[in-house]
């Protein structure tokens, strides 16, 4: 596979887990990266430097991808600093799970503002900013594969995602520009452990004959890939990302 060198590719949500590691990927095949983050200014200049020790260019930039407003001028800003964005990645998300008796207003709100609005948000103004013969790579999950108690809310929102995905692919694919979404199973961040005790781990790892979750670096080569022009031909595709969990 031939590096992303010169590639300018914004990462949303990309202070920490899944997206910092796939920051960090995509500097080291030579891309220029936007490291967006929401809050945690912190941790995402310690992506940016990570980046930069390892020899790589990298910016973070603020952005609350729920708010329109804050996603236009992040665009503005990506652009004015590198001059075009090729590559779009939404790794931005929330994951609430609760039985949906006691899933509130407030949580499911919250939920699709991050996951879908946030993509939403995104993507239109990609419609009309990425560079021609960009790609665009938005996050489902594989939870949609199964039927897990707590999660109603949140593979509601990702299947939203994917049918946004599809979508959008025939309204910018004149452009060269190809979307896909990617479905990581069970992974090993923040995000997934955080308040879940190690048996309810080992039960989800027990789903994958390889018998255990996922690791950031896992999925990170496959958006690396889907990133690459090898990749052009591939569109429109949810691509499961579990060890065979589902």
């Amino acid at each position: 596979m031939s590096t992303l060198s010169q590639k300018v590719i914004l990462v949303t949500g990309a202070s920490r887990g899944i997206g910092a590691t796939i920051a960090q990927k995509l500097a080291a095949a030579g891309a220029k990266v936007i490291v967006n983050y929401a809050a945690g200014k912190e941790a995402a200049e310690e992506t940016v430097n990570t980046i930069k020790q390892n020899g790589g260019e990298a910016i973070s930039l603020q952005a609350d991808v729920s708010k329109a407003d804050e996603v236009k001028v992040m665009f503005d800003a990506a652009i004015a600093h590198y001059g075009r964005i090729d590559v779009l990645i939404n790794n931005a998300g929330i994951m609430i799970t609760k039985l949906i008796k006691d899933t509130t207003d407030e949580d499911f709100t919250r939920q699709f503002d991050i996951n879908v609005r946030g993509t939403f948000n995104t993507m239109r103004e990609a419609a009309t900013r990425l560079a021609d013969k960009g790609s665009i790579i938005n996050f489902s999950t594989s939870v949609n594969r199964i039927m897990l108690p707590t999660y109603a809310t949140y593979v509601a929102s990702k299947a939203a995602v994917e049918q946004l995905t599809r979508v959008f692919s025939k309204e910018v694919g004149a452009r060269g520009i190809n979307v896909n979404s990617v479905s990581p199973g069970p992974t090993n961040t923040e995000l997934f452990t955080k308040g879940k005790p190690q048996e309810a781990i080992d039960r989800l790892a027990a789903l994958s004959p390889f018998n255990r979750i996922g690791e950031p670096e896992d999925i990170a080569q496959i958006v690396l890939f889907l990133a690459s022009d090898e990749a052009k031909w591939i569109n429109a595709q949810n691509i499961g990302s579990n060890g065979g969990m589902a």
